[in-house]
């Protein structure tokens, strides 16, 4: 029986296609188009390796496109708004449902009542609501984020960087200068760290993030 060998370059062109299928697996564009970059890049150099040029450009064709549109999104100014949640509210009750899934993955807790929460609103970019702020009073100064979540199109950490940097005034102006998780969810753990919590542990041990706004 004869062996079959594969070589390094046939490898280098799986790895390419890989690359490119999972690009299209990706919600948020920025994403899809970094990581269709890397594969297009990949698979125009195993174009030109192999000698078959119009792989090779066809490619490179990609890869430039993907650089120009990227360029495109840093360069772009968006507009960021935070509009407060109505109680009874039937959009949010629509929007609950809608997401319900992907709220599931972040907590238990997928219906709200305004009416228990010192804060809420809606997190706008470019006029479409692409994310959620709940938060109770925790103590004088400091409030308890009952949930934060961006729907999947919009998680690159722009919103974050918005809520928790840009708009620091809309808390301290209601005399809160602390923000605390409690979240046990390992992504959403990653994601407050990486826009400036702290990791703590209070007076039972029990593990939680904070801000201070100051």
């Amino acid at each position: 029986m004869e062996k079959v060998t594969i070589n390094w370059l046939e490898w280098l062109g799986y790895l390419a296609s890989l690359i490119v299928l999972i690009s299209l697996l990706m919600s948020s564009i920025i994403k899809l188009r970094w990581i269709n970059l890397i594969g297009s890049s990949i698979f125009s150099l195993y174009g030109f390796l192999i000698g078959a040029l119009p792989v090779g450009f066809m490619n490179l064709g990609i890869a430039i496109i993907n650089v120009y549109y990227l360029y495109k999104i840093y360069q772009y100014k968006e507009y960021f708004k935070l509009l407060p949640i109505d109680a009874g509210s039937q959009y949010f009750t629509h929007f609950l449902t809608f997401y319900k899934e992907e709220l599931e993955k972040y907590g238990n807790k997928t219906s709200f009542d305004m009416k228990d929460y010192e804060v809420s609103f809606y997190i706008l970019r470019n006029m479409v609501p692409a994310g959620v702020f709940i938060a109770s009073k925790h103590n004088e100064n400091t409030l308890e984020i009952e949930l934060d979540f961006a729907i999947p199109e919009y998680r690159d950490f722009k919103i974050g960087n918005y809520i928790y940097d840009h708009s620091k005034h809309f808390f301290t102006e209601k005399g809160y200068n602390t923000l605390v998780s409690y979240t046990t969810n390992e992504k959403q753990m990653n994601y407050l760290k990486k826009i400036g919590f702290s990791e703590q542990k209070d007076g039972r041990g029990n593990l939680y993030f904070k801000k201070e706004l100051n």
